[in-house]
This record gives C-alpha cells, structure tokens and sequence, in this order.
C-alpha cells in the first residue's frame, strides 16, 4: 500500500470519503472549464478524500493524463496562485454557505458545513502564494 494513503477501516466514513471525493472531483472538472470555478483545490481535496477511502479511485485521480497535472503541479509548488486561492475561499464559501442556510436543516449538519468551510479557508490562506508564471511553464512543458 502506498504510504501516503492512510485508509480508514470506518465503513461508512469510506462511503462517504469517496462521495466526498467524486463531489470534488466533478467540480474540479467543471472547474476546467468555467474560469470563475477553481479546479485545483477540488482535485485535492478530491486526493485527499481518497488516500482515505480508496486506493483505487487515489491512485486513478493522481495519475489521470488531465487531472493529475493540477495535483502534481500543486505537490511541486506546495502553493497555490493568489487570484486561484480568492477564487477557490469565495466559491468554497458561497456554495457551503448556500448549502447550509438554505439547503440543510439539521443544526449539526449546518455546524459541520461551516466548519469544514473554515478548516479548508484557514488552510487556503496559509497556503504558499505562487506565481502565475512559474504554473504557466510548467504546463507548456507538460
């Protein structure tokens, strides 16, 4: 087993780390194609939801010919760019606002989504702030 995933044996918390993990890695995607969307912090989220839930589905996101590059590129840098780190705290925060106001309407649940929004903003912001540059040569080399 790859020493970065650390499987749980929880059989529910798996089944919902690779819901989580698909949920991510959908909108990474769709992160691709709308510039307003982050893609990379979904796909590493996405990493991370699976390197504690399913080697298989960790293991195909990682190296996956189009996914995999945004999850390398961040592992290389270990930060991300400042205008990707606003986008991805402002989406993060709308869309699990949003979900927990108006979509939720069991008080923990509502406490958990806000909590996860500011772990993963907390984490965000003490991320290393990278050049735009530096993430543009290495994409034309790949």
């Amino acid at each position: 087993m790859n020493k970065e995933l650390k499987i749980t044996s929880n059989r529910v918390m798996k089944i919902l780390l690779i819901i989580a993990g698909w949920f991510f890695v959908s909108l990474g995607v769709i992160g691709i194609f709308l510039p307003v969307m982050p893609t990379t912090i979904f796909l590493i989220i996405a990493a991370a939801c699976f390197a504690r839930s399913s080697e298989k589905f960790y293991n195909w996101l990682i190296t996956n010919k189009y996914l995999g590059k945004f999850i390398r590129n961040y592992r290389e840098h270990r930060g991300m760019p400042l205008r990707a780190k606003i986008i991805a705290i402002l989406m993060l925060n709308i869309a699990i606002g949003y979900s927990a106001i108006f979509a939720v309407t069991l008080l923990w649940v509502k406490i958990l989504l806000f909590g996860i929004a500011i772990g993963v903003t907390i984490y965000l912001i003490s991320l290393k702030t990278i050049s735009s540059e530096a993430i543009k040569e290495d994409f034309q080399e790949s």
